[in-house]
């Protein structure tokens, strides 16, 4: 049975169609410890902000109480040298926040993975959130073998013709080394019409990181909305996430609304604070 909104929305502890939202600046009073109520999970995709600087993903993730971060090119550049993205990284982590990860990253030559392993090393990052080509595999295997980077590939479900599932990223990987797995997510798992918990069980421990999200119609043309407003049941995703005892981040990656995505990212965390709560 799903869980309604309105079930859980009083229990929710920030508002989430705040003024100071609205606005590039928020009272400190508005900072949110989520961690004890997310179990400490939850997490961004820093593309739910690619308009913005990496400043503006900073202080709204500390305002949000979000704590883990996976940023991706337009907040760390792909062509930075070592020490700017020692910089950057360091930047991020001063700020309080955990840089896990980065993505996502899209590997079609050698020196594309070369280089995406370079920059996880300089980043100090533990998962590259990655979608390399089928014949690049091997030198991935042999780079996570060297550097202890785990390689979480992402399905891009309807019309990708290299991991449009996770089924079809875990059977590229299954000989491989064990960190190489799956960064799944659940909107284009949908789309391309999966069950996420499902989805979730089938990649067990190769399941490293996630992308969550919710979309308006569980089709090819389905669309990123605020999280709880679509056709995903979250409820029963997280019951399997807890069964199969997830480990990793829940990046929240919110795609609508690009130009001013504050209210709608603010709205999903709400959502997900009181959905972690409900079923704690």
């Amino acid at each position: 049975m799903r869980l309604s909104r309105k079930a859980f929305m009083k229990t929710l502890s920030v508002s989430v169609v705040s003024a100071p939202l609205l606005s590039s600046s928020f009272p400190e009073s508005n900072k949110v410890d989520v961690a004890p109520v997310m179990g400490d999970k939850l997490g961004l995709a820093s593309y739910s902000l690619r308009s913005f600087s990496l400043d503006d993903v900073i202080d709204t993730m500390k305002r949000l109480g979000l704590k883990h971060v996976a940023l991706k090119s337009m907040h760390m550049p792909l062509d930075s040298s070592d020490e700017e993205i020692r910089q950057i990284a360091e930047k991020v982590r001063s700020s309080g926040l955990d840089l896990y990860g980065a993505g996502v990253i899209y590997m079609k030559t050698a020196d594309e993975v070369a280089n995406a392993f370079r920059y996880a090393r300089a980043a100090g990052i533990s998962t590259i959130i990655g979608v390399p080509n089928h014949e690049l595999l091997p030198q991935v295997n042999d780079l996570v073998r060297e550097t202890d980077i785990k390689v979480a590939i992402h399905n891009h479900g309807p019309g990708d013709e290299l991991y449009p599932s996770p089924e079809s990223i875990l059977m590229k990987v299954k000989d491989l080394d064990k960190r190489v797995g799956v960064c799944l997510d659940i909107g284009h798992a949908v789309r391309i019409g999966l069950d996420p918990g499902q989805e979730a069980k089938r990649c067990g421990d190769r399941l490293y990181d996630m992308h969550f999200k919710d979309v308006n119609v569980a089709a090819p043309e389905g669309g990123s909305l605020e999280m709880g407003r679509g056709v995903i049941d979250l409820p029963a995703f997280l019951k399997t996430l807890s069964k199969i005892k997830y480990q990793g981040v829940m990046g929240l990656e919110y795609e609508k609304d690009g130009k001013d995505p504050f209210l709608g990212l603010a709205e999903s965390v709400g959502y997900c604070r009181g959905l972690f709560s409900c079923q704690g």
